[in-house]
């Protein structure tokens, strides 16, 4: 009896270690701004999702994140407002599918409800800084004329490489490519190789800019970790490309978690 007691014990006991050891899946969703309000830095064509072929898509992609099965969806919408944001998921929704082009809609809330979802979470912190007018201002009077010219050539490059794209890819193909390895590395490149460089030594206006940008995203992950409970398995973050590329940063520390890529769940 003793042995079977103590054999029970180490079965339990490996359970429980296998069990805590299981890392949860989490699919980051980088997407550009289906509405494009127009109020990044970089300024880019806007993509119709609302044309028949994009709908068709689009039914493609949420009928395979359903597939995937997160058990939560995470969105960039103001954690402070999640009240506000009960309600909107809350509305008709073939009525918003059919004229809200924004990705919390068509994609997050489409892949909500397909799965059964009672809401969404809203993880977004929108009390940080981003003194862009300040950093320009800063490069100008410190006659930094090289990090000037290379910021405006990287801005400039990036337009014109994201419009191509959009009037020759589709939905699906654009949001693959997004999500690739050398697209969130150029989401980052530009904080630490131009951004904090402006400015003169006695002027730190470009790293505050940077440690801002770091400080939304870190929250954002914050919001993510506490929210992720021990019964989840999956979740699905929806951000703009540029916080999935952070969080992403942050996510690869983490052991508890494993990343899913998008390319993985839409082929």
């Amino acid at each position: 009896m003793k042995k079977i007691a103590l054999l029970l014990l180490f079965a339990i006991a490996f359970n429980t270690v296998s069990a805590q050891s299981k890392k949860k899946q989490i699919l980051l969703l980088g997407t550009f701004h289906f509405e494009n309000p127009g109020l990044d830095v970089a300024k880019v064509n806007t993509f119709n999702v609302m044309s028949d072929k994009s709908q068709k898509e689009l039914e493609n992609i949420t009928d395979k994140i359903k597939k995937f099965g997160p058990d939560k969806i995470f969105i960039e919408w103001n954690y402070e407002r999640q009240a506000k944001l009960d309600k909107f998921y809350n509305k008709n929704t073939d009525s918003l599918l059919r004229k809200d082009a924004d990705e919390i809609v068509q994609v997050a809330l489409r892949s909500a409800k397909k799965l059964g979802h009672k809401k969404l979470y809203g993880i977004d912190y929108n009390n940080a800084d981003f003194p862009y007018d300040s950093l320009v201002k800063v490069m100008t009077a410190a006659n930094q004329l090289d990090l000037i010219k290379k910021n405006e050539e990287t801005m400039k490059h990036y337009e014109i490489d994201q419009n191509k794209k959009i009037a020759k890819y589709s939905l699906t193909e654009l949001l693959l490519d997004i999500n690739t390895k050398a697209s969130n590395e150029d989401n980052i490149s530009w904080y630490l190789e131009t951004a904090v460089k402006g400015g003169k030594t006695d002027n730190f206006v470009g790293a505050f800019l940077v440690s801002e940008w770091y400080r939304r995203n870190l929250y954002m992950y914050a919001l993510i970790e506490k929210l992720t409970e021990s019964k989840d398995d999956k979740i699905m973050v929806l951000l703009g490309a540029g916080h999935t590329a952070m969080i992403r940063e942050f996510v690869e520390h983490n052991p508890e978690f494993e990343i899913v890529e998008l390319a993985t769940v839409l082929k």
